[in-house]
């Protein structure tokens, strides 16, 4: 290891830093900070409005017929979880979903994608699903509708739509069937005794129960899409927190992109792991022990600042030989799912962010570990860094732990986190992510 070419701490206190995993490189100057980490109400907040039950956007639960169908449903009653497949149309509002998984009426990698390239058809399963729904009156004028919709957005006129013949339609309405972009959203809009509309309800409003389902709904949904598409390699999984960092609804939820390619950077990794198979250890978490730089971790999982990053960026690592999410334990889940909401909830709800998930690809024969990258939102890039190719971040990563670690203790004492150790509670064992055990 050279740790001098990743990070170096210049007299002046300028931080300059190059990502170890994909050679960016980043500068945090000195008296460029960006504004702290605060949970105070923008002045443009405006008084809210209550509605009970909520129906603020598409994504509220009185309007399940603004997105696509179901998949599938996360329903919670009497302390117990249940998972609901595929329900039909009639009985949606039978009962109210903690966490529902639909199509993404806009696509980013189309069905058409898959069956032109790769002659892809729908399972026999996702198919009946369709007939049935469509023989439902209901799911007929859901369909019409959301069809109509999505037709309208893309500049269709009422004239166009209205002589498409209905076989066309439903050839459309295929994607939200047997599609591989599909959303997780949340049922929550605002937050409990929220006064104003910037009182959104985010991944540290969850308590730690809701967010490990929500992390488990969403590996399951990987898993159904990786079973139901033989040409699957990878499966991006990210959120979209508030407009700065891209989510065209504030309103929570995750989406999910089946891809036939890794990406670049998972070809890189994947090329560095051939070489040393212990690299996440070397240039992950070991490095970011020597550099006081873990902030966070518990018996599944490990946080610290991240390095090079253009955006402020924490890590979160899990501990298990497992790869991939799907191949974890519910409690290596839970592992993971509760050191990032403690993030989430540090940081509060006001500030943009994405959240990333990164794992071994599905065809990869070598394993990187299931890691969690939360990237905040707080920068924009200028004329310097396209020019450069050297990004500025506002905070150096030293500054972005000592920003999170009060307010970790805070939470824990107010018992909104748990199970957690913070700080100099951390064990910082050398070689600490395992997934490079057989």
């Amino acid at each position: 290891m050279q740790p001098n070419r990743y990070y170096t701490i210049m007299p002046d206190g300028t931080v300059k830093q190059v990502n170890p995993f994909t050679g960016t490189e980043v500068w945090a100057v000195a008296g460029r900070k960006s504004r702290p980490i605060t949970n105070e109400l923008a002045a443009s907040a405006r008084k809210l409005e209550g509605h009970v039950p909520e129906d603020y956007c598409s994504f509220c639960p009185p309007r399940y017929f603004e997105t696509p169908p179901e998949k599938s449903r996360l329903v919670h009653h009497d302390n117990h979880w249940e998972r609901i497949d595929t329900l039909a149309p009639d009985r949606y509002f039978e009962t109210g979903a903690a966490f529902r998984r639909v199509g993404n009426m806009f696509e980013i990698v189309t069905l058409e994608y898959w069956r032109k390239n790769y002659a892809y058809k729908m399972s026999p399963a996702r198919q009946k699903w369709k007939e049935e729904y469509l023989a439902n009156p209901n799911g007929l004028k859901h369909i019409t509708d959301i069809v109509h919709y999505k037709l309208r957005q893309e500049g269709r006129t009422e004239e166009q739509i209205e002589k498409m013949p209905m076989a066309d339609k439903f050839a459309i309405a295929d994607a939200f069937f047997g599609g591989g972009h599909e959303l997780v959203i949340a049922e929550r809009h605002y937050k409990d005794g929220a006064a104003t509309d910037a009182e959104l309800f985010s991944s540290g409003e969850m308590s730690l129960e809701e967010h490990f389902r929500y992390f488990r709904f969403t590996v399951d949904a990987m898993l159904d899409i990786k079973e139901s598409n033989r040409y699957v390699r990878y499966i991006s999984v990210f959120q979209n927190w508030l407009r700065p960092a891209g989510a065209s609804f504030d309103h929570l939820h995750k989406q999910i992109v089946a891809l036939d390619e890794w990406g670049r950077s998972t070809e890189t990794q994947t090329h560095m792991l051939r070489e040393d198979p212990n690299v996440f250890n070397e240039y992950g978490a070991n490095f970011a022990a020597y550099h006081n730089l873990i902030f966070a971790e518990n018996d599944h999982a490990i946080a610290w600042a991240g390095i090079g990053h253009r955006s402020p960026t924490i890590e979160v690592y899990s501990r298990s030989i497992a790869g991939r999410p799907y191949e974890h334990t519910d409690e290596e889940i839970r592992g993971v799912s509760d050191l990032v909401h403690a993030v989430h909830a540090a940081m509060g709800s006001q500030i943009s962010c994405n959240e990333e998930w990164y794992y071994t690809p599905v065809d990869a024969v070598y394993k990187m570990p299931w890691h969690v990258l939360i990237k905040w939102r707080v920068n924009v890039p200028a004329g310097f860094e396209g020019g450069t190719s050297i990004y500025i971040n506002p905070f150096t990563p030293i500054e972005l732990r000592d920003r999170l670690v009060p307010r970790l203790y805070r939470l824990r004492d107010e018992h909104r986190i748990a199970g957690i150790r913070i700080a100099e509670e951390c064990r910082v064992e050398p070689n600490p992510l395992k997934y490079y055990l057989r």
